[in-house]
């Protein structure tokens, strides 16, 4: 129950996290199938999936797995075995040279959680997509006046701020979140330009603005007289929403949702260049994260990682290393 009730609550944190579980085994290994572990975003692991050569092995994979956004079969072999067997984005094989002779097997599943919405106005769109948004589940966050929050009607599982507020809230946002940040301006003329210029300010993912095209325009026009960037104001969509032939409100909702997946980046299938600096163990040949690495040495100016005290053992000894 404690393993499920900590996935509820990385849930509920909104945390992005993988789960790597052992789905097959050869002796001699430590790990059993249905052994798991949780792998956080910051690479700490709560849980067991075996010992540290595996340890770090599926650290690594399941950081790749939350950079992509892809699941993946992670199979460890003795190093050598299966040399020639296949590997893609959603099966890894990795040689393993450390002692064990054994091979373990272990799929990576990833949860990354969807960005936060800010969805500004109080319209029949603006609730029908704050109500069709947490659903997906994005975290949705409704902006209004002040003075319209009391007569709003409540929604599950989405919050509410001030307009007055939302400057302030986007400045005790990390840099990280705004930049995932996505935000629909649907007012319909009410305030959009006072919610759409601290917002394009911040420079997040999406802004969209609910409005036909001459009032879009026009809007554009205020936002440039009040100085904001040329650039930023070329990144807004306007009007917001795939042309799906929408009329209700509930129509038009579902239409900005679609566009606003379809705008997001798509999982990329390889990692991206120096996203991870990695280096090879120098005696069993194994791939080491540089920056987790617990075994080090320092030798003929160079600093070389190892995948397990045994590694660094024997290279100690080979060198002639206190």
């Amino acid at each position: 129950m404690a393993y499920y009730g900590r996935l509820a609550e990385l849930e509920r944190e909104r945390s992005s996290f993988a789960v790597a579980t052992v789905v097959a085994r050869r002796a001699p290994v430590s790990s059993h199938v249905g052994d798991r572990a949780i792998v956080l975003a910051d690479g700490r692991i709560e849980g067991f999936v075996g010992g540290s050569c595996s340890r770090d092995i599926v650290r690594r994979e399941a950081l790749r797995a939350l950079r992509t956004g892809l699941p993946r079969l992670l199979q460890i072999r003795p190093g050598g075995a299966d040399a020639d067997a296949p590997t893609n984005d959603d099966c890894v094989v990795v040689a393993m040279g450390c002692a064990s002779e054994g091979a373990v097997d272990v799929y990576i599943e990833p949860h990354v959680s969807h960005p936060r919405l800010l969805v500004v106005g109080d319209t029949p769109v603006a609730d029908a997509l704050a109500r069709i948004a947490a659903q997906v589940p994005y975290d949705v966050v409704r902006v209004v006046l002040d003075a319209e929050q009391a007569a709003l009607p409540p929604i599950p599982r989405v919050r509410t701020i001030a307009l007055e507020a939302l400057q302030r809230h986007l400045e005790d946002t990390g840099s990280d979140e705004r930049a995932q940040l996505v935000a629909v301006v649907a007012s319909q003329g009410h305030y959009d330009e006072a919610a759409l210029a601290p917002l394009l300010a911040a420079e997040p993912a999406f802004v969209g603005l609910l409005a036909s095209r001459r009032r879009a325009a026009a809007v554009k026009e205020t936002l440039a007289q009040q100085g904001v960037d040329p650039d930023r104001l070329a990144s807004l969509q306007a009007p917001v929403g795939l042309d799906i032939g929408a009329r209700t409100p509930g129509d038009v909702a579902i239409s900005i949702v679609a566009q606003i997946v379809a705008a997001a980046p798509r999982p990329q299938r390889a990692d991206a260049d120096g996203e991870q600096v990695t280096a090879f163990d120098p005696v069993c040949g194994m791939e080491v994260d540089v920056n987790t690495a617990l075994h080090r040495i320092e030798h003929a100016g160079r600093t070389h990682v190892f995948c397990c005290a045994g590694c660094r053992a024997s290279f100690a000894a080979e060198h002639q290393l206190v």
